[in-house]
């Protein structure tokens, strides 16, 4: 391929997305819908002694009432993380048992969704409530050494590089400090949905997610059926953010009460419930030890961190993979615990493990830089590394520094004064400029990509991945355009559906490392296959003048070290990625945010007018997508920093704040200008289109760069998310 840059193009999916035009699993309406709505607990763990429908059933337009009674056949669908499919091991309304606030208890089917509302409002249930632990603050039986646990190794064993502990003792300059991190929920746009229909014994379940095979293979283990005997369609999601990664609670609902009923059924979870019945990032406590020599050399980094899981589930942490690897630090030591909770399954939410442990490594760096009295940024400069401290491999390419550079250029950091309080802007507010980087894991999965030309010119492509809203579509619609020359309008994409190619899982900022790759090689191959027929045609011209009525090629890829055994892994729905090592080298993205903050000095009011980042994720294949992507990690990183918390109440557990009115989100007045650029360096070592990820790095950094930001402006260190304006006063 040409090493030139890809040119800017409009998203292909752009006008019906603002038409109304594209259609997500709540929209469809079909014959003979039948509506379901979940009643849940209302308690935080033990038992449902006796629970009484008869008033549920009584409601005028009620069809079918499921609880545990009539449903403790059906199969679980097995952890995501164990070798299963679903977001949790257990699958609610199979048993009495309550394994935390707000599980589904019962399903309501009915005419319309106003009669199955109402009929899961009159459920009643009688507990046998038991004692529950909900937060971090739990006894030491609850507490698992990651490293001790029966989970993979060595993927979530601890990370350790050199002598960490006796570089720290002897080192000139130590900095020592806890943080900590709230739960927090993703809230896409489209809620978590399902329409489940039976025709002639064969399942057709819309849904929109991040891993239709999961759900397919999920959904054949839970019915006991062969997986040849189901579709899952999701040719679009209206968001994902790690939310819609493997198969819900309440998918199995909806198919098994449509296969009673012998009719279509939809189920909407409501936002409230979503909060309770699918998964979240878990709160977690990071206590760091960094050391370092006088001129600025770290020499020593101590990361320890406890993160919650449920009670049922060990969901594994990864937070070090991280913080080993920011800088070249030759001494390192991780060490991850687990913390049991009444709570559903955590899991991967945007920038899972990245996101806390870039702000407490990130605040730490820069309370170094000043107490050196180094600027922060030739500090981090200072600091890099081209090699990876943990293997010792080289890195396959990294750009950290030309981003810091170009951010420090575009941002004028140059006009920064370094004291504290020292910058006013001229409303009088205090005016903070902190810096901070980030880095994500360059992952890739084994992909099968289908190619068909048509005599006619038409063009169908198939590959696994999902368009959750990131732009996946526009960047092999670049990709198809650039290397066969052919229209838009004639291109066909067969992607987020069973029946195709094998749909993997699109998560971990893997999907268009994977996607695009795939899509190259197979339009290789089809040229290879072209080159015995007339060279001065087009395409499809070669094709009739063979007298050829279409051409299909097929390529299978893997990630560079991966054995030919993970295609079985892909073609049964299990993950299939690798990264960041490789065979003789490590892969990250890198990302450099640079934030201003402004304090109002009586209300101490928080707000950020201006951020500048500039990301390293290889070659750009859709500008404009990419430039999105980065705006809205940024804008997360605000969110994340300044507004989102999911609350807890020790006494009941649940969270209290299950709604968009609560739930505190960044509004278009809490966001400035935010100027984004791209090294767009390729990395051809980890495959040959030279694409890295970039929706997770976007926003790794940006909490810590606000923090360092409103230490700036205040002199105040804080170590705790969100802050608040009462942590200013």
């Amino acid at each position: 391929m040409s090493d030139m840059p890809y040119p800017d193009a409009l998203r292909v999916d752009a006008f019906d997305k603002v038409r109304g035009v594209q259609r997500y699993a709540a929209d469809n309406a079909r014959p003979g819908l039948a509506h379901a709505v979940l009643a849940t607990a209302t308690i935080a763990r033990g038992t449902v002694r006796r629970i009484d429908a008869a008033a549920a059933r009584a409601v005028p337009g009620v069809r079918l009432v499921l609880t545990h009674e009539e449903l403790n056949g059906l199969k679980p669908p097995g952890f995501l993380m164990g070798g299963g499919y679903g977001f949790q091991s257990i699958q609610p309304i199979t048993s009495p048992h309550i394994a935390y606030r707000g599980q589904p208890i019962a399903l309501v089917v009915a005419d319309n969704l106003e009669a199955a509302a109402e009929g899961a409002r009159l459920i009643r249930a009688d507990y046998a409530a038991e004692p529950h632990q909900v937060t971090l603050d739990a006894p030491e039986a609850d507490i698992v050494a990651q490293a001790d646990s029966p989970l993979p190794k060595p993927m979530f064993a601890d990370v350790k590089a050199g002598e960490a502990d006796a570089a720290y003792a002897a080192a000139a300059i130590r900095i020592e400090a806890d943080f900590r991190h709230p739960p927090q929920h993703q809230n896409p746009i489209e809620m978590l949905s399902t329409v489940a229909e039976w025709r002639d014994g064969h399942l057709t379940v819309h849904e929109g997610t991040q891993n239709a095979e999961a759900i397919r293979h999920g959904l054949a283990r839970q019915l006991g059926i062969e997986p040849e005997r189901i579709t899952v369609l999701s040719p679009s999601a209206g968001g994902g953010f790690g939310q819609k990664n493997s198969l819900q609670a309440h998918t199995v609902l909806a198919a098994e009460a449509a296969r009673r009923l012998e009719r279509p059924v939809k189920l909407v979870v409501t936002r409230a419930q979503i909060f309770h019945d699918s998964s979240f990032r878990p709160a977690s406590r990071h206590r760091i030890r960094l050391g370092a020599d006088t001129a600025g050399r770290m020499v020593a980094l101590i990361h320890e961190t406890d993160s919650q899981t449920s009670r049922h589930d060990l969901f594994p942490t990864q937070y070090t993979e991280l913080s080993a690897r920011l800088y070249g630090i030759a001494g390192f030591r991780g060490r991850e615990r687990l913390v049991r909770t009444d709570v559903q399954t955590p899991g991967y939410m945007r920038a899972p493990y990245e996101h806390p442990a870039a702000f407490a490594v990130e605040c730490c760096v820069d309370e170094l830089a000043y107490r050196l009295g180094r600027d922060p940024v030739a500090l981090r400069l200072a600091n890099d590394t081209t090699a990876d401290p943990i293997t010792g491999q080289p890195y396959s390419s990294r750009y950290l520094a030309e981003c810091l550079r170009r951010g420090a250029a575009r941002f004028g950091w140059d006009r920064r004064s370094m004291e504290p309080g020292s910058m006013r802007a001229e409303d009088g507010s205090l005016m903070g400029w902190g810096v901070a980087i980030g880095a994500y894991k360059a992952a890739t999965a084994a992909a099968i990509a289908r190619l068909r030309l048509s005599a006619d010119g038409a063009v169908t492509f198939s590959v696994g991945v999902h368009e959750m809203g990131q732009g996946i579509r526009t960047a092999i619609f670049a990709v198809l355009v650039r290397r066969l020359g052919v229209e838009p309008g004639r291109i066909t994409l067969e992607i987020g559906s069973t029946g195709t190619t094998p749909q993997h899982l699109t998560a971990g900022s893997w999907g268009t490392a994977t996607a695009i790759p795939a899509a190259e090689e197979v339009c290789d191959a089809l040229l290879r296959a072209l080159e015995t027929l007339p060279s001065r045609l087009s395409l499809a011209e070669r094709l009739r003048a063979a007298g050829r009525p279409y051409l299909e090629v097929e390529v299978s890829r893997r990630a560079p070290g991966q054995p030919e055994a993970v295609m079985g892994r892909l073609t049964s729905g299990l993950p299939a990625a690798m990264g960041p090592a490789y065979p003789g080298y490590v892969s990250f993205s890198h990302v450099a945010h640079f934030v201003e903050v402004r304090v109002e000095p009586s209300t101490r009011r928080i707000r950020v007018p201006r951020v500048v980042s500039v990301a390293d994720c290889g070659r750009v294949i859709s500008p404009r997508t990419a430039a999105s992507q980065l705006r809205g990690g940024v804008i997360w990183g605000i969110g994340a920093a300044l507004r989102e918390v999911s609350e807890v109440d020790v006494r009941y557990g649940g969270f209290l704040n299950a709604d968009l009115a609560e739930y505190v989100l960044p509004v278009h007045a809490d966001i400035g200008t935010i100027d984004v650029e791209f090294v767009d360096a390729p990395d051809p070592r980890l495959n040959a289109a030279g694409v890295k990820g970039l929706g997770e790095v976007s926003m790794v950094g940006v909490a810590p760069a606000i923090a360092n930001a409103v230490h700036h402006a205040t002199g105040r260190r804080l170590r705790a998310l969100p802050i608040r304006v009462e942590d200013l006063l």
